[in-house]
């Protein structure tokens, strides 16, 4: 019969998992024992055994948990009744927000991926790729003409640029918040989003005469 588990048990292993990602993403995965990620829980390395299989286990449930939350993200404001470019400001605000308080989750997606397994690394990328796409059809929605011309993806790519590596500088004690932040991004896209020229299949650049006039942000 299986144990039961006892009180607490999600909770606890949560904040197993929280102390396993701070480790790896200040380590690295590789470098990081099992015996250091029980030291940081305050457990022996007994009773972290009761929690998760081995550090490979905690690589996943780190993985899948910020991928996880960044599709619950997409859909809940797939569902909201609201124009395109103030649905695609509310992504970008989203996600900025997210990742200020999963800092450490997102660099070890970044970096450690790579450590999965095949089958698991491709169940964390096809979450990556609704990702990319829910934002690249938000693009898509305030500019119609980037998904013949192909560059929705490519834009998209460059706003995460933008998005994903702000953990590397930006600090909750700086001057300035992830709150502000997600505005900035949010006003250099709309600023440059249809400055963006948008070359033919064949290479023949689309003319000035031919370029949307820039979308006038709404305030």
């Amino acid at each position: 019969m299986p144990r039961k588990r006892a009180a607490g048990f999600d909770n606890q292993r949560e904040f197993i998992i929280q102390q396993a990602a701070t480790l790896f993403a200040r380590n690295g995965f590789p470098r990081t024992s099992m015996n250091e990620v029980a030291d940081a829980c305050g457990l022996s390395k007994a009773s972290l055994y009761h929690y998760v299989t081995d550090k490979y286990q905690l690589l996943i449930y780190i993985c899948e948990g910020h991928i996880a939350r960044l599709c619950t993200l997409v859909d809940e404001v797939a569902v909201l009744d609201i124009e395109p470019e103030p649905r695609l400001r509310l992504l970008v605000q989203r996600f900025v927000e997210e990742y200020a308080d999963a800092q450490n989750e997102h660099r070890v997606l970044t970096e450690d991926v790579r450590f999965l397994e095949a089958k698991d690394q491709k169940r964390i990328l096809d979450g990556e790729r609704k990702v990319v796409q829910a934002m690249a059809q938000a693009m898509i929605a305030v500019r119609p003409e980037l998904n013949e011309k192909r560059m929705a993806k490519p834009l998209t790519m460059l706003l995460f640029g933008m998005i994903n590596w702000m953990f590397m500088w930006l600090r909750r004690e700086g001057e300035l918040s992830h709150e502000r932040m997600a505005v900035v991004v949010s006003d250099l896209l709309f600023g440059g989003i249809n400055a963006v020229g948008l070359d033919d299949i064949d290479g023949n650049k689309t003319s000035e005469k031919k370029r949307s006039k820039p979308i006038q942000s709404q305030k």
